[in-house]
């Protein structure tokens, strides 16, 4: 989902720039195709999501020695273990609604163990109880049946869960487009592109098959030119004036676009009853699970049709609401532009926060408090999803996304307990999504492997209720520098998120950063040094039973166990080793 304010005119550039359709991108000189991980054994699951009881099968691209041990654990607790099975095998999923769970492949060598490889799996009965979204911008009849499976096959490997397929409608007040009492087989979005019915719905039908929830995009208050021909009333409409003489649109160029857009009070009841009809339309012939809504923004001071100043955050609610009592089996997501309007739209029952990010929101801390201002007007539970496009200025030409930048930015955003909406069958640099002007080097695909592994595994903390707080923690020998969230250049950062019985200590690493601004625009993020050996001191009250730390830049995700001491309210133990994102666990008595 995007902002149209700033949406269209990237086209532009998409056109004029092109696009590569390279999957092995060739070194250039922003950085090195060299994979950060060597993957001993690479594994995957057949569905992005599983519901308690669900047989799991498992693929291993690779066999190991008969040594080799496969575990599943739950957080740091073993569930079972047993010799790793070969190239594929099955698990059933425990009864256990909302889990993370690690499965990672490992050996014991000269009394040390060594891990191959992990996955994560996710087993909830909703996906919307920890949200991993994903998009999907092309719907031509050029899609074949092997294009749709080969882009869920890769989205499901980074357990995505819910796709939002962007521009796939016809008009925004008329979606789909009908040929008399049926769908019509095609049709153009608003960019001229051609769309398939075909297309859209086998790629509904095949995500299911994945384990995959597929929303519809469209805006909650669009209407193209040619409105009164289908029904729609100007009396339903937005002014920029009392005496209704001048419609509140946002224009296009018509020379790529095929209308301007004109912006519908969402108060108006028989505005909702129209788009209603229409969302039900959608629904009598295709599958989607939900309606992902999109804005325009603050619009400024504009007026319904009887001259009265809309309140249109009010009209959010109004429409929201409404359109839970109609549909009430159907999820809903609606797009607050920076932030615009969320308080109400979190007051109806909406899935899950989204919020596409902006300036003046640019430093990383900005996407932390986001994420928690958000925690504040849903309650307690309540999950965000940030649209937060990476490379921005350099995705105006092609070229490669900048791993770093990308992977400090996730970390913010999953240590903070949020998820990124970014990759579909490219990854996000613009909000205009068919944009794929940047690609993803190897290293970045099997990192952002990991890191998604990493926030399945322990969604059970990231994800969970909590406390955020600042423990103190210092570096006992002096060599780096420790500080309390918000980061710092030339420092690692210290966020923690009390649970009573357990503390987390999320250390965020930003030694080697020339900015703190998360969207590295220009590509220019260095990477960051690898931290071994991090001697830590942690003041706390309670009496410490246990000290486990993962990361997703260590064995593979894959928790480890550590020694510690306590000398009365002072902890002490040492982090193996770090990149971008550590995860320390303290568990109390």
């Amino acid at each position: 989902m995007t902002s149209l304010n700033k949406l269209y005119y990237l086209l532009i550039v998409f056109i004029l720039a092109g696009c590569s359709k390279s999957d092995a991108p060739a070194p250039s000189p922003d950085g090195p195709d060299n994979p950060t991980t060597n993957t001993a054994v690479k594994l995957s699951t057949d569905k992005a999501l599983y519901h308690p009881g669900d047989v799991i099968q498992f693929t291993a691209d690779k066999g190991l020695t008969s040594s080799a041990k496969i575990r599943y654990r739950h957080l740091n607790e073993v569930v079972k273990e047993e010799d790793f099975p070969g190239k594929t095998w099955q698990w059933t999923a425990p009864n256990t609604d909302f889990t993370g769970y690690m499965v990672d492949v490992y050996e014991t060598v000269d009394g040390k163990e060594v891990v191959y490889g992990s996955i994560g799996v996710d087993v909830s009965s909703d996906w919307t109880h920890f949200p991993r979204y994903g998009f999907l911008s092309e719907f031509s009849g050029d899609v074949t049946s092997d294009d749709i499976n080969t882009q869920l096959a890769k989205v499901t490997r980074y357990h995505i869960n819910g796709i939002q397929y962007y521009d796939w409608q016809n008009k925004h007040h008329a979606p789909l487009k009908m040929d008399g009492s049926q769908p019509a087989a095609e049709w153009q979005d608003i960019a001229k592109r051609d769309v398939s019915f075909d297309v859209v719905k086998g790629y509904i039908d095949k995500a299911h098959e994945y384990g995959i929830a597929s929303m519809f995009y469209n805006l909650l208050y669009g209407a193209w030119d040619d409105y009164a021909t289908d029904g729609v009333s100007s009396t339903w409409m937005l002014y920029n004036d009392a005496n209704h003489q001048n419609v509140n649109k946002h224009d296009l160029d018509n020379n790529w676009a095929l209308s301007d857009i004109f912006v519908l009070d969402p108060a108006n009841l028989d505005w909702q009853k129209y788009i209603d009809d229409q969302t039900a339309l959608v629904y009598q012939f295709l599958d989607f699970d939900g309606w992902h809504l999109d804005q325009l923004g603050d619009r400024g001071t504009v007026y319904d049709y009887n001259g009265q100043q809309a309140d249109l955050p009010y009209g959010f609610s109004s429409f929201l609401n409404n359109l839970n009592q109609r549909f009430p089996n159907k999820k809903m997501v609606m797009n607050a532009v920076n932030q615009y309007g969320q308080a109400n739209i979190l007051s109806t029952p909406v899935n899950f926060a989204y919020t596409e990010v902006w300036s003046p929101n640019d430093k990383y801390e900005d996407l932390a408090n986001i994420i928690q201002d958000n925690t504040k007007m849903g309650g307690a539970g309540t999950k965000t999803v940030l649209a937060a496009y990476m490379d921005y200025d350099k995705a105006n030409s092609t070229g490669y996304f900048n791993t770093p930048g990308v992977l400090m930015t996730d970390a913010v955003i999953f240590a903070f307990g949020g998820s990124h909406l970014e990759l579909g069958e490219h990854m996000l640099a613009k909000e205009y999504f068919p944009n794929n002007n940047l690609l993803m080097r190897t290293d970045l695909k099997e990192a952002l492997t990991t890191y998604y592994d990493f926030q399945v595994a322990y969604e059970n903390l990231l994800q969970a209720n909590g406390d955020f707080n600042t423990p103190s923690v210092t570096s006992l020998d002096g060599q780096i520098n420790v500080n309390s969230w918000p980061p710092q250049t030339g420092s690692v950062a210290v966020a923690g998120k009390d649970f009573g019985s357990t503390q987390v200590i999320n250390l965020l690493n930003y030694m080697d950063a020339t900015s703190l601004n998360w969207r590295d625009a220009s590509g220019t993020q260095p990477f960051q040094r690898v931290i071994k050996d991090l001697s830590l001191q942690i003041e706390t009250s309670k009496t410490v039973k246990k000290v486990w730390y993962a990361s997703p830049d260590y064995r593979y995700g894959s928790s480890e166990e550590l020694a510690f001491t306590q000398d009365g309210s002072n902890l002490t133990c040492t982090v193996p080793e770090m990149q971008y994102w550590g995860m320390l666990v303290i568990e109390y008595n």
